[in-house]
């Protein structure tokens, strides 16, 4: 598609961020988001500095009129959209009898309706065209719950349904939807942060590049449709599963 636009719904500065950079450096008119525009200032001016075309959002991806206007100005402002990728992290860790009702909701909120906001109004656009890629990032979490992170489980579990739901209803609409699993800690600062020992083996390969991440993307979004990849995992080499 000529002009075609991309979508980060959760541009951070590891994972998010790489991945628009990638599809920046393809030629795609490359849109990300944040909760406040401010905050994208840095990834703007990285991309515009490899000569990528960007343009940055503010926008909260659990509000359905705000997420409605934001696909509806892409699409009329900047082109129309062929790759949607769903990339909140809502990455929470707190016993069972310290997770309050407002922390397992705004969890929720955060990773599983703010993405089924995303994949709806991605189908919105992408099935009159019978065409697109739409991809939500899984976890560790989509497929296991461990002891502290019932919120985030739960939200990531229902992600995943969500995903495979969509992957069965619009893929015959010539959509492809995927959930990538990432088994493994990220080069985030979260995980330099909160878990030292593990972020101590990044010399050894042993937590996740997201430039490397954002490369699977883009082969993901490059699948011929006689071969489509709906869920796959990324994880260190030394990664136990």
């Amino acid at each position: 598609m000529q002009n075609a636009a991309m979508l980060v719904i959760g541009a951070g500065d590891a994972t998010g961020g790489a991945i628009a950079r990638r599809f920046a450096r393809e030629g795609y008119r490359v849109c990300v988001t944040r909760r406040t525009e401010e905050a994208l200032a840095p990834l703007v001016e990285s991309i515009q500095q490899d000569g990528g075309w960007v343009r940055a959002f503010g926008c909260d991806a659990r509000d359905e009129d705000a997420m409605t206007a934001l696909f509806d100005t892409i699409e009329k402002e900047v082109g129309p959209l062929a790759v949607v990728v769903f990339n909140i992290g809502a990455n929470v860790r707190f016993s069972i009898r310290e997770t309050t009702a407002r922390v397992y909701r705004k969890v929720w909120e955060m990773a599983a309706f703010a993405g089924f906001l995303t994949g709806r109004e991605a189908a919105r656009v992408m099935v009159p065209r019978q065409k697109g890629t739409i991809i939500f990032t899984g976890a560790t979490a989509s497929l296991r719950g461990s002891s502290g992170f019932s919120a985030f489980a739960g939200a990531k579990f229902a992600l995943r349904a969500l995903a495979q739901s969509m992957a069965r209803e619009l893929g015959p609409q010539g959509i492809h939807v995927v959930h990538p699993i990432i088994d493994g800690a990220i080069d985030t600062d979260f995980i330099r942060d909160n878990f030292p020992a593990m972020y101590a083996k990044k010399d050894q390969d042993g937590i996740l590049n997201p430039e490397h991440i954002a490369d699977s993307y883009w082969m993901l979004h490059q699948q011929p449709r006689d071969a489509w990849t709906h869920e796959l995992d990324l994880r260190p080499w030394m990664e136990t599963f």
